[in-house]
């Protein structure tokens, strides 16, 4: 996610920032060769694909943010994060893609960089590429697993990611459970958060808040990639030059780029992307086959679903997208107002009872619900006794995470547990009932390579 933030300079970029600022910022950054003497190379398809990582650089961070960050132990000379963005030909749509650091990665023959010994093709978790062979190898690897041609190689550290947030005035998170992880200190409660950068490294860096572990942590990073680039669409920094340049510098100060990526690429991005918003991007995380692949000598890898995975990276290269973009102004704006539930309401039956004798108020119910995204049995039916004063929730306990998302979308509706009921919920409608408030998963999937857009993560 620290590399991801990279790609926040060319969002910046869309304000039309004159070629003498961004030549001034260029100057800034950290050069490497990360395309030196690459032979067999993937074909190039169209649109643009950038490399973005993010490496620990814990030893840049002061020993006061360490403490308070839970920021110790050594170094890792590794990749911590590993992205590829894909910017649409016609610049007007950002894919990112995550790839797993404990991907099952097969590294092509090289010579290292260090003893300038031939290495045969091996087998290694994909963070271990850079380790092994700095950008070049990693380059190398994620060209030879996905069959991208990667044009540009972007990475950052720690410290640019931190600041860059604070630059930025923090960063809107919010989270529909608890997020609590004694490994990095992470402890946000339920609802909406405004992170500042030590807190927003807590949140992206987390592996133990759930049972997800690394592919929770990945999904986290792009709600806050999404995030960032709604705050820095709607904050006014793209028309503020000054605070324009500000950010920029923070970000690149610590930014390591291949010697392509510069003032004409940030110009031109600029210029073709002035309506970059939310809903110009895309995530999702190549599809995986095996979460437990064991490899003698290296342990347990992510081993990828080598079908679902040859079609993303080919929708990637034939520039398709990857999500389900609204084509209605309307709809995107019902879903950016949607309250966050732990659980998609096309995840939750439900069964609708009329509790007053008001003619019609279960039909329209039903209906609502159902264009919320419930999955409602469609044939509403008039309760045993219609005497009800509040619209009721009756839910079995062992689905209580679905029963306070359906409440959610209900206000002032009361939960009534009701052990044995089984999987579907009972909504009883009272008189008090007047619309349906639209709800949606914080990790919802769309499409066929579950890719959501930006606009369907960020805080409504």
């Amino acid at each position: 996610m620290r590399a991801a933030t990279t790609f926040s300079v060319t969002v910046l970029a869309a304000a039309g920032i004159g070629h003498a600022v961004v030549s001034g910022i260029d100057t800034e950054i950290n050069r490497v060769d990360a395309f030196k003497d690459m032979k067999n190379r993937p074909s190039a398809g169209h649109g643009m694909n950038v490399l973005l990582v993010g490496t620990d650089g814990r030893d840049k961070i002061t020993p006061e943010e360490k403490e308070k960050y839970r920021l110790g132990g050594a170094p890792c000379h590794c990749t911590d994060t590993v992205m590829i963005v894909h910017i649409s030909a016609d610049q007007r749509r950002a894919s990112i893609v995550s790839l797993p650091r404990d991907s099952y990665a097969e590294i092509p023959p090289h010579i290292d960089q260090t003893t300038g010994k031939q290495h045969h093709q091996h087998p290694v978790k994909l963070n271990a590429a850079y380790a092994e062979g700095g950008p070049n190898l990693t380059v190398s690897t994620v060209e030879h697993m996905t069959g991208v041609k990667i044009d540009h190689y972007l990475e950052v550290d720690f410290t640019s990611f931190m600041k860059t947030v604070d630059v930025l005035g923090g960063v809107d998170i919010c989270t529909a459970k608890p997020l609590k992880d004694s490994y990095t200190g992470l402890d946000l409660a339920v609802g909406n958060h405004r992170l500042n950068g030590g807190q927003a490294l807590q949140y992206v860096r987390s592996r133990h808040t759930d049972g997800a572990s690394d592919l929770g942590r990945m999904q986290r990073q792009q709600r806050f990639l999404a995030a960032l680039i709604e705050k820095a669409t709607s904050s006014g920094v793209l028309l503020n030059p000054v605070k324009f340049r500000d950010v920029a510098q923070t970000l690149l100060s610590a930014v390591r780029a291949d010697k392509g990526f510069g003032p004409d690429q940030m110009v031109g991005l600029a210029q073709a992307m002035k309506g970059f918003s939310p809903s110009s991007s895309e995530f999702t995380t190549v599809p995986i086959g095996d979460m437990g692949f064991p490899v003698k000598g290296i342990g347990s890898t992510v081993k990828w679903d080598p079908v679902k995975s040859k079609q993303l990276f080919d929708a990637l290269r034939d520039d398709k997208p990857l999500a389900v973009h609204h084509a209605q102004k309307q709809t995107q704006t019902q879903t950016q107002k949607a309250t966050v539930v732990g659980v998609a309401p096309d995840q939750i039956s439900v069964q609708v009872e009329n509790g007053t004798m008001t003619p019609g108020l279960g039909k329209k119910l039903d209906a609502a619900l159902r264009g919320t995204g419930f999955r409602t049995s469609g044939a509403p039916a008039n309760a045993v006794q219609r005497t009800a004063t509040h619209t009721l929730v009756q839910y079995d306990p062992r689905w209580d995470r679905s029963a306070k998302a359906l409440a959610a979308a209900l206000p002032g509706a009361q939960l009534q547990p009701t052990p044995g009921r089984g999987p579907v919920m009972k909504v009883v409608a009272g008189p008090d009932f007047k619309e349906v408030q639209p709800v949606r998963a914080e990790d919802a999937h769309q499409g066929q390579f579950g890719a959501v857009t930006g606009d369907q993560v960020v805080c409504g």
